[in-house]
């Protein structure tokens, strides 16, 4: 994004080559996706594109028109071909006999399921008449910022006109839903010649007779709008020219990493949050403006935009010419009353006898002047794309008031958005949250066995993960493979030597920024060594100290200054070895380290309790397969203390269990697990043995 929109003319996609051969519904996800692709022409989730194909009806045998158009919660740009709803125009027409009038237009979408066409499980939108009664065979409706920049300007019919003559039409606002899809219609019988239109505060509809001619007008209706909103631009201060000067990368990332934990404890009484944090150049420019106050306050005008960001943005109180971040930590309390208390006002003001209860009070999106952005939500790619949205919202508001007067929604219509009973039904229609939705956990020793099993149960299981390693080739092979499996937005990765303090120190600010803190810390990097005590030379001896004491030290220390700034409890669960409890031949040095991990456990678990961190221990043994510490010398010297060889190694210790199995890392993972989760939430202290039995480890 740049400071105009300059060279942010959009590239017409459209591959005859790709296209050649495809069915029409075909050609109707193709044209989506090719859309859907550039956040410039619509924002993620938001918008919806419809095609009316004939279809051979399967009782009758004849030939029907059947309206395609994309379900409720899809996103065009990744939909694949089911994300259609199918319903038969004919019966879509005749409900235009049941509608008793705009009062009354919400009861029309129960109606929409017996219009379905081959008993499609899609669930259709609320925008599906806003497709059915247009009457073209392909229709667009995307929510490009050039364009929303017009339609969010005081003037918006004018500029409408002015922009693009008879071509393009304007319509007033008007919240989506039947009584829309009628003055759709109207519009098009009245204005026949015409190419789309223009939703004030919401986006644009456009429309042609094949899928390519539909696709072209769009791409260059939202061009015409972005040249025309260029020119206008060029010499204009935006948002009235700068009041602040963006610190340093370094410290903005520093600055949130104060600020997101302690932000996150606050609005975190409900359920976890989870944040995220940006610092592009087009929050930077919003949020240094002198304009960025009075604009913040009158909220965003797309209805995606403001479904995702709520009412309003909070504005911390943080001067980066000061660098004040103590008086805003200790101010934010009271920052964050106030805006819930404003926020419940406008609850009340606004609700309805049927409005469902007030939903969480607290602010989704906050500015803070010199650093950038910071987005809570329920996980993190919401939290993400809420900042997406609202960066959407900057460029609106950026071009709006270079050429206009930006205008937000009205608050009653913001709030009866908010408050829609049909979106209200789509969120009783969510999933249930996993067992970890909304924890960060950090794992150290991320790149190995046991902490890659561990992050991917954690994964599994909602988390998102913080992989630490010091390691730095191994921890990126490891974050890549889950990304795989997981998505991009769960996890991350860092190079931390747990012995460095700086760089635990780092790594937690890291975990800070990218999730907004922490709720888990899995300390488990390791080392082993094998010697008879008269060969343990003091630096082996120090260095096991250093990595499996002091180490379990540094991280435990941090963790703990975290979670306190969150006040929300954690677990912390130490990865230690059977070692530490049952002596083992010529391991004088691994065996004590171990030992005071367990015992430093319980210290922790004494000093966190008052504030709920948990901190337990898991014992394993043998757990030879993916391990780090068993490649080399390690494995060799324990062969050779039992008199054994490499491969005789596992069945010897599998023969030596009291239950004869084999343990692996997958089985430490689920202990690990047991202890973050709420099932564990009355134990601390505690010490749980994965090592298929060994008398001489058992804890009493």
């Amino acid at each position: 994004m740049l400071k105009t929109f300059e060279d942010q003319l959009l590239e017409n996609r459209w591959d005859n080559n790709a296209a050649a051969g495809l069915s029409e519904s075909e050609l109707l996800l193709y044209r989506s996706n090719i859309l859907g692709a550039d956040k410039r022409v619509t924002n993620y989730g938001g918008g919806n594109t419809s095609a009316k194909v004939m279809e051979t009806d399967p009782l009758t045998g004849q030939e029907v028109e059947v309206l395609w158009v994309k379900g409720s919660g899809g996103d065009i740009g990744s939909m694949t071909r089911d994300g259609f709803a199918t319903l038969y125009m004919d019966k879509l027409h005749a409900l235009k006999s049941l509608y008793r009038g705009v009062d009354f237009e919400d009861e029309m979408v129960g109606y929409l399921p017996h219009c379905t066409f081959r008993l499609n499980p899609r669930t259709a939108s609320i925008d599906t008449p806003l497709h059915a009664y247009v009457p073209r065979t392909h229709v667009d409706h995307v929510h490009a910022d050039a364009i929303i920049a017009i339609a969010a300007s005081e003037n918006s019919k004018a500029l409408t006109q002015d922009i693009f003559s008879d071509r393009i039409g304007w319509l007033p606002w008007k919240r989506p839903g039947y009584e829309l899809g009628l003055w759709l219609e109207a519009f098009c019988k009245d204005n026949p010649e015409a190419d789309g239109v223009v939703l004030e505060s919401h986006g644009l509809f456009t429309w042609g007779d094949t899928a390519r001619a539909c696709y072209d007008t769009t791409i260059d209706i939202i061009n015409v709008a972005t040249t025309w909103l260029n020119k206008k631009m060029q010499g204009v201060q935006a948002f009235g020219g700068a009041r602040h000067d963006s610190l340093p990368a370094l410290e903005r990332h520093a600055v949130a990493a104060q600020l997101m934990p302690a932000i996150r404890g606050f609005v975190s009484g409900n359920q976890h949050m989870v944040g995220h944090f940006d610092d592009s150049d087009p929050v930077l420019d919003f949020v240094n403006a002198c304009g960025m106050p009075s604009l913040a306050a009158l909220g965003t005008s797309c209805p995606d935009h403001f479904l995702r960001t709520k009412i309003r943005p909070l504005v911390i109180d943080f001067d980066p010419a000061k660098g004040n971040v103590d008086e805003v930590l200790a101010g934010l309390p009271a920052q964050i009353a106030a805006y819930s208390d404003d926020y419940s006002a406008y609850y009340d003001r606004c609700k309805r006898p049927d409005s469902p209860a007030m939903r969480d009070p607290n602010a989704v999106v906050y500015l803070v002047p010199g650093v950038g952005m910071i987005t809570f939500a329920n996980n993190k790619a919401t939290a993400r794309i809420s900042g997406e949205f609202y960066i959407n919202a900057i460029n609106v508001m950026r071009g709006a008031s270079a050429v206009s007067t930006y205008q937000g929604l009205p608050e009653q219509e913001a709030f009866d958005i908010e408050y829609w009973l049909l979106e209200e039904a789509k969120l009783q229609r969510m999933p249930k949250p996993k067992s970890l939705a909304g924890r960060v956990a950090l794992v150290t020793g991320g790149a190995g066995g046991i902490g890659a099993a561990t992050a991917e149960r954690y994964l599994r299981a909602g988390a998102c993960v913080m992989l630490a390693d010091i390691n730095a080739d191994g921890v990126e092979a490891v974050k890549d493979r889950l990304v795989q499996s997981h998505g991009a937005d769960v996890v991350r990765a860092t190079i931390m030597d747990v012995t460095d303090e700086a760089a635990v120190i780092r790594a937690m600010a890291d975990a800070a920024v990218e999730f907004g803190g922490i709720d888990i810390l899995v300390s488990n990097a390791g080392i082993a060594s094998s010697a008879p005590v008269e060969e343990t030379t003091l630096a082996l001896w120090n260095r096991n100290m250093d990595i499996l004491s002091t180490g379990y030290f540094l991280v435990s220390r941090e963790a703990f200054k975290l979670m306190r700034v969150q006040d929300m409890g954690g677990s912390i669960v130490f990865v230690a070895s059977k070692n530490g409890l049952a002596a083992s031949p010529n391991a004088s040095a691994y065996c004590t380290a171990k030992a005071a991990e367990i015992h430093l456990a319980r210290c922790l678990a004494l000093e966190g309790a008052e504030a709920g961190i948990r901190v337990n221990v898991v014992n394993p043994d043998a757990v030879l397969r993916g391990s780090k510490i068993w490649e080399g010398e390690w494995l060799e010297q324990r062969a050779d203390t039992y008199g054994t060889d490499k491969e005789g190694l596992e069945e010897m210790y599998r023969q030596r269990s009291m239950l004869k199995l084999s343990v692996l890392p997958e089985d430490i993972a689920e202990a690990c697990y047991f202890f973050a989760s709420d099932t564990s939430s009355k134990s601390t202290g505690n010490i749980l043995n994965v090592d298929a039995g060994n008398v001489q480890a058992f804890t009493r």
